[in-house]
């Protein structure tokens, strides 16, 4: 009899139309991927940081948004949201190790990129050329 071992990476990606509901139906993507492949240990973390880069991604942009979660090895992973703003926010704009504060108690925006330091091990952005938007991107575990 022959065992099948499913593989240690991975890769998933979604395509998100503009749409309010965008963030939700991440969120379902990730908890429905993640525990698939036995990832509860960092579940939480990724759909809370998932819906923050997707519905700041719905915010800021008239088009629409892709998701892409990835197991890239030694228990890490990646997850990467596209949108079609080429700004790169912070903290996405700075290395990992450079801390920025939290947003005003009273502000009414901020917060979602603020756990992305608090919460992600590494995190970056990728401005693409040529009018293609930008990638913001975060790894968790490892």
């Amino acid at each position: 009899m022959v065992t099948v071992t499913p593989p240690s990476t991975w890769s998933y990606a979604l395509r998100l139309p503009h749409d309010p509901r965008a963030a939700r139906v991440a969120r379902m993507t990730v908890r429905a991927v993640l525990g698939g492949h036995g990832r509860q240990e960092v579940l939480d973390t990724v759909e809370l940081l998932t819906s923050g880069l997707v519905a700041n991604a719905y915010l800021h942009t008239e088009g629409p948004a892709s998701l892409r979660l990835t197991a890239v090895g030694d228990g890490r992973l990646r997850v990467g949201v596209w949108d079609s703003d080429p700004h790169i926010p912070a903290p996405f704009a700075k290395p990992p190790g450079h801390r920025l504060p939290p947003a005003p108690a009273d502000g009414e925006g901020g917060r979602g990129l603020y756990l992305v330091q608090e919460y992600a091990d590494w995190w970056g952005g990728w401005p693409l050329g040529g009018g293609g938007g930008k990638l913001l991107w975060f790894e968790v575990g490892g």
